[in-house]
């Protein structure tokens, strides 16, 4: 959990475009450059001064440092004050303080005026340290400001990286961030814009002061005590409520093809239905059973759509926050090749050490399933079922579990029931690891999609394992079994790396 926030000043706690634009627009004037429109010197905003002279007008470092001391002689008495606090900050500092969070500005601007602007705005008592540049011209990079801001902050402590954030509006605090080994907050309401700080690699952005606080009060999850059934209603009813739409339409499905197995065309016939040479009894072929468990599975699943898909709404506009950083590529084709990994790896180990054969019940299910032709099964298997199970499980139960406990335990808890509810030991272990990969993904990208790709992606392929008698394949190895398992734990580590969850920290 992040408990340090490092604040930029200029776009980010505060509007300066007029104080800066103007002093600016002074010192130019007394080189005898004229620049009557303040909108094209918005680019001064945010960076040292020295640096945007030479960079957006060809000054020598000594034409430079003359720039940033006539931009200091108008700015010291007037542009300092020509300054606007964007609405919602001071309320937003005010919430963040009271909640024991440590808050510090680091900014490019000299530290002597930083502190008089945020006395003169009044919110100088949120923060802990304020740091800027020297007037001499020292420390005047934005690693060196973020240095100097941690060490304050910290003091005698040990820098803990993984708990503190750079919040910022300009990709020069992107990259003091990442110069220090901190994750960063763009905010696209200052100057940088969304282009510039996606550029700049930001690890989170945002568009507004109020999705800023949202962002930065997400991990509190303060739960107000709802009493039992308060917590377990939301998911137990729905649960009880599937669950009975689907024997309900198992049994009337039963019914339907008793009704119309008379008027049946012959070749079709044989394709559902079977006698039996001894009693002459009607009975179901693997395709119509499976046909009739999927009609089952698809009546009940959207049966829940009235009640899943607000949840699952809510959950993705909490989610967005996190996620608004355009993901790379290369993650969707990590988290692919993890489940893979993780499907092939499970379903050899549970067959080389023969957990596959000690469930009675798991053999009978199995058996029931493969009778279905190839088809048939990948459609009611791999696609109907998987679907109207992630609408209860990951859609409801995982985020009523999430809306009432920390992370980490509800994606446990929502995994473990996952697998209880298979009802059986080789079912119920795989569907627990399973239910865990699903829920991180889910987690991960913000998209209810990753846990619907995953389950279906794991039960088309453990069901070609299945009927294509994996036991008798060239993959049916100890070896194989190693490789799949490695890949699904190297393929985690990966995306958390991306994510950039650090775990050290900085010495003093």
């Amino acid at each position: 959990m992040k408990k340090y926030f490092l604040f930029d000043l200029d776009g980010t706690l505060t509007d300066p475009k007029v104080g800066i634009t103007t002093c600016v627009q002074y010192a130019l004037h007394s080189f005898g450059i004229e620049e009557p429109d303040l909108d094209k010197l918005e680019p001064f905003i945010g960076p040292p001064l020295k640096d945007s002279f030479m960079e957006f007008y060809g000054m020598d470092e000594r034409q430079a440092g003359e720039a940033v001391e006539k931009y200091r002689e108008r700015f010291s008495d007037k542009g300092l004050f020509e300054n606007e606090i964007y609405p919602g900050i001071a309320r937003m500092l005010q919430i963040l303080s009271g909640k024991g969070f440590r808050l510090a500005v680091a900014s490019s601007k000299p530290t002597v005026f930083v502190e008089k602007i945020l006395e003169h705005f009044g919110i100088r008592q949120y923060f802990k340290a304020v740091v800027g540049s020297e007037l001499d011209g020292s420390r005047s990079s934005k690693d060196q400001v973020v240095m100097a801001a941690l060490h304050q902050l910290f003091g005698d402590k040990p820098i803990l990286c993984n708990e503190v954030y750079m919040i910022g509006d300009r990709r020069f605090d992107v990259e003091g961030a990442r110069a220090m080994r901190v994750e960063s907050v763009g905010v696209t309401y200052g100057y940088g814009g969304m282009e510039e700080l996606r550029e700049a690699h930001a690890d989170y952005i945002v568009e507004s002061v109020e999705e800023l606080q949202e962002f930065l009060l997400r991990e509190l999850c303060e739960v107000q005590p709802k009493g039992f059934m308060g917590v377990i209603g939301p998911m137990l009813f729905p649960f009880l409520l599937f669950m009975m739409i689907r024997q309900v339409v198992a049994n009337g499905a039963m019914w339907l093809a008793v009704a119309v197995e008379p008027h049946v065309p012959p070749g079709l016939w044989q394709w559902l239905y079977y006698r039996d040479t001894e009693t002459e009894a009607l009975g179901y072929t693997g395709n119509l059973g499976s046909i009739m468990h999927a009609l089952s599975y698809a009546v009940a699943g959207i049966a829940l759509l009235y009640t899943a898909l607000p949840v699952i709404r809510e959950a993705k506009k909490r989610m967005a926050l996190s996620h608004l950083r355009r993901e790379h590529s290369r993650n969707y084709i990590i988290a692919l090749l993890t489940t893979v990994g993780a499907v092939l790896g499970l379903n050899l180990l549970f067959d080389l050490t023969g957990i596959t054969n000690s469930s009675a019940t798991y053999r009978a299910v199995a058996q029931s399933q493969l009778s279905a032709s190839l088809a048939v099964g990948l459609i009611c298997y791999g696609i109907v079922t998987p679907l109207a199970e992630e609408l209860i499980f990951r859609g409801i139960v995982y985020n009523e579990l999430k809306r009432n406990y920390r992370l980490p335990l509800a994606m446990v808890v929502s995994a473990l029931l996952f697998g209880l509810y298979h009802m059986n030991l080789v079912q119920g272990g795989y569907g627990f690891i399973m239910g865990l990969l699903m829920v991180y993904l889910y987690e991960y990208f913000g998209s209810f999609l990753w846990p619907v790709l995953v389950h279906m992606l794991a039960n088309s392929l453990a069901y070609v394992l299945g009927y294509t008698s994996v036991a008798d394949s060239f993959i049916h190895s100890w070896s194989t079994t190693i490789v799949c398992l490695a890949v699904t734990i190297v393929g985690v580590k990966l995306l958390d790396s991306d994510k950039r969850k650090l775990k050290g920290t900085v010495a003093e």
